[in-house]
């Protein structure tokens, strides 16, 4: 069995519509920071706050686990099986890429750590910060900059 790469396994098991989602509404967001480029530091800021899906998936997971043992000590031991299902699909998003929650959450528009972290680069380019990963001045409009910034930063 050939295990996805860690940046590529969550998307790759994302549904087209949710990655499309996803990728269109950054770059809505990056076009609004050609005309405000003085709220991009504000932007970045939050970038840092946002919780990327691990963290999401790990906080859900550890809450229903700490749930199942508590009601397996106070009520009932069958509720030990909510742990070792949590634990079960927790290693399986470790190992694939998806879990049952994983659909529902990119739906829901949380985002890889490396998604991101291609919107932090984008902006920070845009705002001139990496001027030999792309030169805005090259490109013909200034709508053109997003897909430039990003190709390049793809690259």
């Amino acid at each position: 069995m050939k295990l996805p790469s860690t940046t590529e396994r969550v998307s790759s098991h994302s549904s087209e519509s949710s990655n499309l989602r996803i990728q269109k509404e950054m770059e809505r967001r990056l076009s609004y920071y050609l005309d405000h480029p003085q709220e991009i530091a504000g932007r970045l800021h939050d970038l840092n706050r946002e919780w990327d899906i691990e963290r999401t998936l790990e906080t859900n997971a550890s809450v229903l686990a700490l749930l199942g043992v508590s009601l397996t000590a106070t009520v009932d031991r069958k509720f030990l099986v909510v742990p070792a299902i949590v634990t079960g699909f927790l290693l399986q998003h470790a190992l694939q890429g998806w879990c049952p929650p994983v659909p529902i959450l990119r739906r829901l528009g949380v985002r890889t750590q490396s998604e991101i972290e291609l919107e932090r680069y984008a902006l920070k380019a845009l705002r001139g910060d990496f001027v030999h990963v792309c030169q805005p001045e090259q490109a013909q409009d200034r709508q053109d900059r997003v897909p430039t910034v990003l190709h390049a930063l793809v690259q």
